[in-house]
């Protein structure tokens, strides 16, 4: 027998029946979570006693005896009809995020396999809490639905295996009431030739490498992972970037070595880093110096594993000044106040990490995460597939081209 908050029944049910165990008997309570209020929660036991005792004593149905496990082969094809009502049915069915999507037909996805050399039925993950079989082909079904295109699956399939690392945490910030989101920062040359914008409004819609692997993402960990919102994913506010937060680091215009290569890969390797941030923080320096952008890196003090973005202007500025990407690290880490509780000893270096993207301007951004948890952000190298020419030259010319006005 399982005691819950009355909002988290639900998701009581669902873990039990996950970890094999359908038939457990699952009972509310009014009491609120984390609560510290010793009347209130003496309240909801003395409320909750007579059920209590009723659950675990009451014997057990034949359903409960025996759960019936659903069988079956699904079929391949679950929908035929016009776009307005494909979308209508996968929204029903709960496939979807809220916004139209793009129905994954056969030739669609025949098409998004282009993207790789692995064979359909490989599975790169299993992702929580269904621990469902993240195939190649479930991948390019989900990639259809968020729009993405055939070259875009080699970041996804990369994106993917890094969410099944344990050291991403994944396991705890896709369902926390935290409201985490995953952040893909891609480094590389498949940068330029998918178009991932690591320039101004990187982070805004408009870009559909940018936005659609982002999307993509998340429908994967919806729809294979399973985790459902209100459900699974018990994010008590919710989190807009969750719909997509993909950047690429402005490698081009930055005088420090980038992400990848700090992180051991060679320069011309393609890589994609994830962590999970719950919290996006814009600020400007008071002066334009090293010492006065610093300043204003530390002020918006980083927790213990955070993404600080550093536009190209001031990495430039830090690099006329003599200031490394480790210095700024190392003076960050000293004036960024309170030390975060689970981090005793302050920040290390490997708890945060600089990226340069952004266009002009002075504003500096901060993704912040939370650390303690085992957690650390995970890279993956992108293996491209052997097409890769011919696939993203088929490609290339999808960009927007604004009227002047």
């Amino acid at each position: 027998m399982l005691l819950a908050n009355n909002g988290f029944v639900n998701d009581a049910h669902s873990a039990a029946s996950g970890k094999g165990m359908p038939g457990v008997r699952v009972l509310g309570t009014p009491i609120a979570c984390e609560s510290t209020v010793a009347e209130d929660i003496q309240a909801g036991i003395d409320g909750a006693l007579d059920d209590i005792i009723k659950a675990l004593t009451e014997p057990l149905s034949d359903e409960e005896k025996s759960p019936q496990v659903k069988t079956g082969e699904q079929p391949r094809v679950a929908f035929k009809g016009t776009l307005e009502k494909v979308n209508e049915f996968f929204y029903r069915k709960g496939w979807g995020d809220g916004l139209p999507i793009m129905p994954p037909s056969e030739e669609a996805v025949a098409e998004m396999l282009t993207g790789t050399d692995l064979p359909a039925d490989h599975v790169v993950a299993k992702l929580i809490p269904r621990m469902g079989k993240a195939t190649v082909e479930k991948i390019a079904v989900n990639a259809v639905m968020a729009g993405a295109l055939p070259t875009h699956m080699p970041i996804l399939i990369a994106a993917v295996d890094a969410l099944s690392d344990p050291k991403t945490r994944f396991d705890t910030f896709e369902v926390s009431t935290g409201s985490w989101a995953p952040l893909l920062v891609i480094n590389g040359p498949v940068r330029k030739d998918i178009h991932i914008n690591s320039s101004s409004g990187m982070m805004s819609p408009g870009d559909i490498a940018n936005s659609a692997i982002g999307r993509a993402v998340g429908l994967i960990v919806k729809n294979i992972g399973g985790a459902r919102k209100g459900i699974e994913d018990m994010g008590t506010l919710g989190d807009a970037m969750k719909y997509s937060l993909v950047i690429g680091e402005n490698e081009e215009n930055s005088p420090w070595e980038p992400l990848h290569v700090e992180f051991g890969y060679e320069k011309e390797d393609n890589t994609v880093t994830v962590m999970f941030p719950n919290r996006y923080t814009q600020t400007i320096p008071a002066q334009t110096n090293a010492q006065g952008i610093a300043t204003a890196l530390a002020g918006m003090r980083p927790g213990a594993l955070s993404c600080m973005i550093v536009i190209p202007d001031h990495a430039r500025i830090f690099n006329q000044e003599g200031w490394s990407k480790k210095q700024v690290k190392e003076f960050i880490m000293k004036n960024s106040g309170p030390r975060d509780s689970r981090r005793p000893g302050g920040l290390q270096d490997e708890d945060f990490m600089i990226v340069v993207a952004g266009g002009p301007g002075v504003w500096m951004g901060l993704l912040g995460s939370a650390g303690g948890f085992g957690n650390s952000f995970v890279t993956r190298k992108i293996e491209l597939p052997q097409n890769w020419d011919n696939l993203q030259a088929k490609y290339k010319t999808l960009v927007p081209s604004y009227v002047k006005y």
